[in-house]
């Protein structure tokens, strides 16, 4: 999971190497925290949100084949 949002973060943003993906595992639920460069702050978070909204959709269709919940945070 982790991989995938830095890949799709990299692909976008101007600054592929200020791109930091951490992930914050409990039992059932896995956060991952993204943190970026402030200028690609807009690029990662779209149009009324809708760039951070389908990364999140992705993310929770593949927690859901492996069984549990993830959140993406955008520090």
């Amino acid at each position: 999971m982790k991989e995938l949002i830095e890949y799709i973060v990299k692909s976008i943003v101007n600054k592929p190497e200020e791109v930091v993906v951490t992930e914050e595992r409990d039992s059932e639920r896995v956060i991952l925290k993204l943190q970026v460069a402030p200028e690609d702050m807009g690029r990662v978070i779209g149009k009324q949100g809708r760039v951070a909204q389908a990364m999140r959709t992705l993310l929770r269709v593949i927690a859901v084949r492996e069984g549990i919940r993830a959140d993406l945070e955008i520090v």
